[in-house]
């Protein structure tokens, strides 16, 4: 039965209070990333069904604390719950409250209260509330706020169903009014209310505290509010202050009455003895790299067979299309651009996973935040903020959202330095570059019998990225001068076991995300190098086999022989081989070819192109007889020595070039629009490429 009624539903809460895990459990695989209007600000949606008759859209919110934004993903919530004319004003809002803390959540509720927005209280971790002792009057809790109270277990489903009956009801919002401005402000308030026709004062008193955030205000609007509130001495601060000192009051008040029982201090004891542990001062550091080398070690032993098996079926594959297709250009683009190409990103879907998954792990069993607080010691004397963890460990994904995340750093030199130095943390799009280059050169044998040498040097890298980042910071730290000091405040999670329902939420958006985001400049790259490859100036490629016949007229070579040598010829001599030799002579004291400079100039556009640009310069100049791409790098040899073009040398320089190159146009962009010209983005492309060619003519230069 088709539903007749479709709700918007947004779920709010502060951070690490279960919203996601309720947003998984509501939408399950029917959900999708995108981004607000105008700003990268990730937006999470997915549909729901509540009962027969009715069908939800469900928005996951940024964690916010109250309607007073400092970063610019809380100004998108409180853009969202001030507007009632917007797209994405939601008909009720699920207020996802952590049971054990519920003060910290309680400040919000009450805004909302007061914008007359109908609200939902679902109490979370209600099993963590009950283990510390404590006991709500849940139903003492609904009379006094006028609002529906709902007890659940997001990572169980508990209570979710009775929530799912709730929301298809339409409840109707509080009849409660926590907050009144007051007589001075009654006039100022009632004509800012009059003339924007908004339905609550609490709406109208937000327009006059949030002129500047609320995005939906046009220029003509704001000055008059603004004039308004000159006129009327309406200092923000000053009023803001005021109303949450009076919330808390109230909210202290209303925790006392409803509260039969508070939690025992002694129901962390375990939680704060494993702390003492994990966050010591030299245990916490080893620990933390334990679990960093046995990621590493999981990367390669574990995606190993799964990468082998993609690429044989993506070099069949290639194989028995080319056999099949008849002549002619548009089948050549398959079978030696397009299929080449996706095979060079598929390939590394295992390792991708695995790299998710075990971050998603680490978040999800509260370890992260024990990172972030740990790491924050150590941060400080290289001259970062201590939020500047959260955006390096990030990068660890992509330093595209990671360098968004530095808009919590309210110190702007320190938000400087963290944007410029995030870039040198290994995201998951240098990972392909890493592995196929690792597992050139560096043998599947083991240390001890147990640590894979592969796994060593990738994790090797990481770590290098991560002390370039730190020292570049250093240095920043006595360029960039400033007065400003800043702190890290953070609250920690609880230990749990984690959600593995929400690992795989995590590993297939991420996966889904990288493959398919990548997959679009992969495909156009693929396209455009392909015919670059295959097309040049002049007759060069028609006389192709007519010259390499002249010039081994004195060797006798076999069908295949000279195909592979035609092949050779026609790339060495077609645009992209022009590109290529144009760059040989600056790249040549690194070790690279003018094959490897073609691969160079296409990663501009993503680090990841590396390997899909390798994979189709070879499939077009190479044999058939080495079709996966491992086989084509292992079989391309150096005409100069007649030796193996990667050898460790070669191998070891592109990977320390590859660590420190900015390689990504998408994060220069992002740096631009962070720092809101093109003056650091240059500065930084600069050092970075400089850094990363002068790092890498050093090894290769030492190691021949």
């Amino acid at each position: 039965m088709a539903a007749s009624k479709t709700l918007r539903i947004a779920l709010a809460g502060k951070p690490n209070a279960g919203k996601s895990s309720l947003f998984n459990l509501l939408t399950g695989l029917n959900q999708r990333i995108g981004n607000f209007p105008g700003i990268t600000v990730d937006k999470r949606t997915g549909s729901c069904q509540l009962d027969d008759d009715t069908m939800a859209q469900v928005m996951d919110l940024p964690g916010i604390y109250s309607l007073y934004p400092r970063t610019v993903d809380e100004k998108i919530v409180t853009d969202i719950l001030t507007n009632r004319n917007g797209a994405h004003y939601p008909d009720c809002v699920v207020l996802v409250a952590d049971a054990t803390n519920l003060k910290n959540s309680m400040l919000l509720l009450t805004q909302l209260i007061d914008l007359q927005i109908p609200t939902v209280l679902a109490l979370n971790m209600m099993d963590l509330a009950a283990k510390s002792g404590q006991n709500i009057d849940v139903q003492a809790l609904a009379a006094a706020l006028d609002l529906p109270v709902v007890m659940i277990n997001a990572r169980t489903g508990q209570g979710v169903a009775e929530l799912r009956k709730l929301l298809a009801t339409r409840f109707k919002a509080s009849s409660k009014t926590i907050y009144k401005t007051g007589k001075e402000l009654e006039l100022l308030v009632n004509d800012i209310q009059q003339k924007f026709n908004l339905a609550t004062p609490y709406q109208a008193y937000q327009f006059l505290q949030q002129t500047d955030n609320l995005s939906f205000l046009s220029s003509e609007e704001k000055t008059y509010i603004s004039e308004s509130a000159k006129a009327s001495s309406f200092f923000q601060h000053k009023y803001q202050g005021a109303e949450t000192v009076m919330r808390y009051g109230f909210i202290q008040d209303l925790l006392n009455k409803v509260t039969l029982k508070s939690s025992d201090p002694e129901w962390k004891k375990f939680s704060y003895r494993i702390d003492k542990v994990l966050t010591h001062k030299v245990w916490g550091y080893l620990i933390f790299f334990s679990v960093l080398l046995l990621i590493f070690q999981a990367i390669f032993a574990w995606a190993q067979i799964p990468m082998d098996f993609i690429d044989n079926t993506f070099a069949q594959l290639s194989n028995v299309l080319d056999e099949h297709f008849p002549d002619g250009p548009f089948f050549d683009l398959v079978t030696q651009g397009i299929i080449p190409g996706i095979g060079g990103i598929v390939i590394f879907i295992p390792q991708i996973a695995i790299l998710f998954a075990c971050i998603s792990i680490l978040e999800e069993s509260g370890y992260m935040a024990r990172v972030v607080f740990l790491m924050d010691k150590l941060m400080r004397k290289f001259g970062l903020n201590g939020k500047s963890v959260v955006p390096l460990i990030s990068g660890l994904a992509c330093a595209i959202p990671a360098i968004m995340a530095t808009r919590t750093i309210e110190n702007w030199k320190d938000r400087l330095i963290t944007i410029f130095v995030t870039p040198f943390m290994s995201c998951s799009a240098r990972l392909p570059v890493y592995t196929i280059l690792v597992a050139l050169i560096i043998p599947d044998d083991k240390l001890f019998g147990f640590f894979n040498y592969q796994g060593l040097v990738l994790m090797g890298l990481y770590l290098l990225g991560f002390f370039a980042a730190l020292i570049s910071a250093f240095v920043l730290k006595f360029i960039i001068k400033t007065r400003e000091r800043s702190y890290l405040i953070m609250e920690m999670p609880t230990y749990r076991r984690p959600k593995w329902s929400n690992v795989g939420y995590t590993i297939i958006e991420k996966t889904k995300s990288f493959v398919f985001e990548a997959g679009k400049v992969i495909l156009a790259i693929s396209i455009v190098l392909w015919v670059l490859a295959s097309y040049g100036p002049g007759d060069a490629m028609t006389r192709a086999e007519e010259v390499v016949k002249s010039e081994a007229s004195e060797v006798e070579l076999s069908e295949e022989e000279l195909e592979a040598r035609v092949a050779s010829y026609k790339l060495e001599h077609s645009y992209a081989g022009i590109i290529g030799k144009t760059l040989e002579p600056v790249i040549e004291p690194l070790g690279y070819d003018w094959k490897i400079g073609i691969a160079l100039v296409t990663s501009f556009a993503a680090r990841e192109v590396f390997v899909s640009t390798i994979a189709t310069i070879y499939s077009l100049g190479g044999t058939e007889d080495e079709q996966t791409i491992k086989g084509r790098l292992r079989s391309e040899i150096n005409p100069k020595t007649g030796g193996a073009r990667y050898t460790p040398a070669v191998g070891l320089s592109l990977l320390v070039f590859y660590t420190f190159a900015m390689q990504c146009m998408s994060t220069l962009a992002v740096v631009k629009r962070e720092t809101k010209g093109w003056k650091w983005p240059l500065i930084q492309l600069v050092y970075m490429t400089v850094l990363a060619y002068v790092s890498a003519f050093i090894i290769y230069q030492s190691l021949v």
